[in-house]
């Protein structure tokens, strides 16, 4: 059975958030669609489901506008042909409005031949007929395309309003003994203005959503084109696409990883900053793990290919960004449906209002009728209340990327801002996840020598935290021979001819080693024995994170319910929550019964946040209505989480929730900006400040000004 897959499309055509609707409708009723989402700031949809891109790209097609499957162009093509589009449409609207304010002037100089003049207003009406199709072409082919579909959009209504005020012109100037006398003025000079405010607005606004678009590619688009490998001894230079796992990459210093893969030879520090938001080189030795994207410093090295081109990290992130970008918060969908019927509402004010006043306004009727119902069709485009949300979004889930904050879905963004309780995993989430020596007893430091030197030779967890703890006494290796590495127990070998021993309590004892102490389980105990005899021994615990407490009490002073639920023993987990300042603990749990805690506070009405990194943590992630992952935890838990903190960090929790408040502030900003611009703005459009009247010229411009200052303030929080 064909399993569901998500189809990204870029949607060409659309003008204001009734356009998405209409494009999301249509794809839904594609037979095998699950979900359609459709992103007006990016003009794209995702479309999740079993049905074909064909089939899709026919629907959309169908329902009056175009689409084609997302095709992936480098940055630097996209950039070049953003700046071109934008310097094109720049000097249309120029060109235009030059040719606007030329007829304006003419009214208070009158340089221009009198109306009776036929033959020169024959040319005057031409070349505006010209300019207003050269620079405003697109606004009467979608709305004619959107006619055709018995459907109504921004397009329509600048349109019907530009057409109205060059016709009309046309009758003051050729047919003028139709109109009242009162009413023979000529209006191309707002048909001109309306096309070139509104042209130069949108050109604004779809360079900067390109931009913050641009600003996300470039942050995923790291690896480079060309790689050097090694095969045989023999270096060559070969395409990045062409790698495969198992594969050997030499990476000099500068230059960025191409791959996820391990270290094999070499020493170097890591910048990670793009990737996970971690602002210092991160130390790799051979054996560690990098990941594509991020920068080798200062050392040349070779790299095993584990994971190349679509399967690294960092390609994983790239999709889900795209994917996240295209999802709506629940507010989205109620904008939506108001959109959907807002043209049709405007272009009844608009016959209303000239109604009102061809019948019972005063003298010149018709002019007042005409300037007042152009104004409100002009007025009134949704353009600023389609890019409220999406802008915002689009802008927002970038700055997490690029923080080290990746949101799979924008929904999460308005749902974290109500999370009542937070269920924290300890081991991982609350500690580091790896074992640290918080105490040497009776070892000297010849023994600590040969300790270091066993345990360099084994790959066990524990034996890294010996080899660090003995580093940071600044102890170097003895010489031991015979080293075997015992599973379940521990480390043997031969010092100084005698046979020595680092391992567990009870595998001491299984080796027949004698005067073996009771020594308290606070942590994990490592003996040493010499000769048979027991000599000392480590204690070991699971680092507590650092910044852990204080993103606690930070947590708790939001009136945010810190509770933890681990699988391990209730003394270390009461330890734990007593250090970090957390009263409620749920010690040696199982999955089911994280999953039944979360479940639990659900069923009291409140919002649960879940964070965890491991894969007795995965269910319970799914199940929460906000579920956190650490990245440095298994793939599992990532996948089922709503967020993953790709630093590994506690402080990517209060990072998320402060971008979540920022995020959908900066949404309500754009939508009370967006609503409160049309519900002064109408009224004033069609009259309702008499004397005064609001020209169709200066209609077009507050109309672009909507939309760039909703494009601005999204902006903002790319910088915040």
């Amino acid at each position: 059975m064909k399993q569901n897959a998500t189809i990204l499309l870029d949607i060409h055509g659309m003008s204001c958030a009734g356009c998405v609707r209409s494009v999301e409708q249509a794809l839904a009723q594609v037979q095998g669609v699950s979900s359609a989402s459709v992103n007006f700031a990016s003009r794209s949809a995702a479309v999740v489901g079993k049905a074909s891109a064909e089939n899709l790209i026919d629907a959309v097609k169908t329902a009056g506008y175009d689409a084609a499957l997302h095709e992936v162009v480098s940055v630097k093509e996209q950039e070049r042909q953003l700046g071109a589009d934008l310097t094109e449409a720049v000097l249309k609207s120029l060109i235009v409005l030059i040719a606007a304010s030329l007829l304006m002037a003419d009214m208070w100089f009158g340089f221009l031949p009198s109306l009776n003049a036929k033959p020169a207003w024959l040319a005057i009406s031409l070349v505006t007929l010209a300019l207003m199709l050269f620079a405003g072409g697109q606004f009467y082919r979608n709305a004619a395309k959107a006619a055709l579909h018995g459907a109504a959009t921004m397009d329509t209504l600048i349109a019907l309003g530009t057409a109205m005020a060059y016709f009309y012109s046309l009758v003051a100037v050729f047919l003028p003994g139709i109109l009242p006398e009162g009413s023979r003025h000529q209006f191309f000079e707002a048909a001109l203005y309306v096309i070139g405010f509104v042209s130069l607005g949108r050109a604004i606004e779809v360079y900067s959503r390109a931009d913050a678009s641009l600003a996300i590619q470039k942050l995923y688009n790291l690896a480079p084109r060309r790689v050097t490998i090694l095969e045989r001894g023999i270096e060559q230079t070969v395409s990045t696409a062409s790698l495969v796992k198992g594969q050997h990459v030499r990476v000099n210093p500068g230059e960025t990883f191409p791959v996820d893969g391990r270290m094999l030879m070499g020493k170097t520090s890591v910048n990670e900053s793009l990737l996970t938001g971690e602002s210092m080189p991160i130390l790799k030795d051979e054996g560690d793990l990098v990941s594509a994207g991020t920068q080798n410093i200062d050392g040349s090295v070779i790299v095993e290919v584990l994971q190349a081109g679509e399967e690294t990290r960092l390609a994983a992130i790239s999709r889900l960004v795209a994917e996240a970008q295209n999802s709506k918060p629940p507010v989205a969908r109620l904008v939506d449906r108001i959109a959907s019927f807002f043209v049709p509402f405007v272009c009844a004010i608009a016959i209303l209002s000239a109604l009102y006043w061809w019948f019972l306004g005063p003298e010149p009727q018709l002019s007042y009728a005409f300037v007042t119902a152009v104004s409100v069709l002009v007025v009134a485009c949704p353009c600023a209340l389609g890019l409220a949300i999406p802008m915002s979004v689009m802008v927002g889930l970038g700055r997490g990327a690029a923080t080290g904050i990746l949101i799979r879905n924008s929904e999460i963004l308005q749902v974290a801002n109500r999370i009542d309780v937070l269920v924290l995993d300890k081991t991982g989430t609350l500690t580091v996840g790896k074992p640290h020596v918080v105490a040497v007893h009776d070892l000297d430091s010849d023994q600590l020598s040969a300790v270091m030197a066993l345990e360099q030779r084994a790959t066990h967890p524990v034996a890294e935290a010996l080899v660090d703890s003995c580093e940071e006494m600044s102890i170097t290796p003895a010489s031991v021979s015979g080293v075997r590495q015992i599973a379940g127990g521990g480390v043997e070998g031969s010092f100084e001819d005698q046979k020595m021993l680092v391992g567990s309590l009870q595998y001491l004892e299984e080796e027949g080693v004698a005067r073996l102490p009771r020594i308290d389980d606070r942590g994990t105990v490592v003996g040493v024995a010499l000769g048979g005899q027991f000599v000392g021994h480590f204690l070991l615990r699971d680092k507590l994170r650092e910044e852990a407490a204080d993103v606690i009490s930070e947590l708790e002073s939001r009136g945010i319910r810190c509770v933890i639920a681990t699988g391990d023993r209730q003394r270390v987990a009461k330890r734990t929550a007593t250090r970090v300042g957390i009263e409620e603990v749920y010690a040696e749990m199982s999955p089911e019964d994280k999953l039944n805690l979360v479940q639990s506070f659900q069923s009291e009405g409140m919002t649960v946040g879940m964070i965890g990194d491991g894969i007795n943590d995965a269910v319970a992630l799914s199940a929460a209505d906000v579920g956190i992952a650490m990245g440095i935890g298994a793939d599992i838990a990532q996948e089922s989480a709503d967020i993953t903190l790709r630093e590994s960090s506690l402080n990517g929790v209060t990072d998320m929730l402060n971008l979540s408040r920022r995020v959908m502030n900066n949404i309500y900003q754009n939508l009370v900006a967006a609503f409160a611009y049309n519900l002064i703005l109408i009224p004033v459009a069609a009259g309702l400040l008499f004397p005064t009247l609001l020209s169709p010229a200066l209609a077009g411009l507050a109309m672009a000004l909507s939309s760039v200052s909703v494009v601005l303030n999204a902006s903002r929080l790319r910088f915040s």
